[in-house]
């Protein structure tokens, strides 16, 4: 079947996990914003600044993911990440 996206599974399969990385990312730092990094869940469990530091770390292996199957370059990835360090000091205000 020809997808109209022209995407292998294994493409879309790697573009999903780090989708879904993100969004449990995304979740993790929304917690630590309401509660702060040392609350945990009122059962107990990791405290919310392990859990971004976890989702972190799957978000990391979601990119590694895609420059080990050549989806991205390390080299495009490198220049982005230093663009990003260049240019986002204009936009913080506590840094």
């Amino acid at each position: 079947m020809n997808q109209f996206n022209k995407l292998t599974p294994a493409e879309a399969e790697r573009l999903a996990l780090l989708a879904e990385e993100c969004g449990e990312l995304v979740q993790a730092i929304g917690k630590v914003l309401r509660h702060g990094y040392e609350n945990h869940h009122p059962d107990g469990g990791p405290t919310n600044r392990q859990a971004v530091e976890r989702e972190c770390g799957d978000v990391y292996h979601a990119i590694f993911k895609l420059v080990e199957a050549s989806d991205i370059t390390r080299n495009g990835l490198a220049e982005s990440a230093g663009n990003k360090a260049r240019n986002v000091s204009r936009y913080m205000h506590h840094q």
